[in-house]
């Protein structure tokens, strides 16, 4: 799959559709714009409760909490992170990615995708922006 250097993505397990990632080849984990608030146990199984701010409304999320790692975030600066696993879906294609939980408030846009996602499944055209996205979505950041 051709994707360009900007999509449209969902996370439907989490209820969040339409979110503006950029795809980025230089980072290696995807990560999410999110407030941590708790972590806890349910049936032995770790988990993780934050907040998306997304399209004005505040969604309140649940995942599995896969780890905590230390993440070097573009200004070079480490951040323990939480990281979940969830599925994501891109155009036509969905499958389980590991998200890291961060604060994205001054990055352009709120989802990042990286390059493990992005390994054996799609290429990036950084030419062009929207290539799986539907056609009359015009919410976003930098769109034109």
């Amino acid at each position: 799959m051709v994707v360009g250097w900007r999509e449209l993505v969902d996370l439907p397990e989490l209820g969040l559709a339409g979110i503006p990632a950029k795809i980025d080849t230089g980072a290696r984990t995807s990560s999410l714009h999110a407030h941590v608030l708790d972590d806890f146990l349910r049936d032995g199984e770790r988990f993780v409760r934050f907040a998306v701010d997304w399209d004005g409304v505040r969604h309140h999320c649940e995942a599995v909490h896969v780890d905590v790692r230390g993440i070097t975030s573009s200004n070079g600066e480490s951040q323990e992170r939480f990281v979940i696993k969830t599925p994501l879906s891109i155009g036509n294609l969905t499958f389980r990615a590991e998200i890291s939980l961060a604060d994205r408030s001054q990055m352009q846009f709120p989802m990042l995708i990286g390059r493990t996602a992005l390994r054996r499944r799609m290429v990036v055209d950084s030419g062009h922006s929207w290539l799986q996205s539907s056609q009359n979505a015009s919410k976003g950041p930098g769109r034109r």
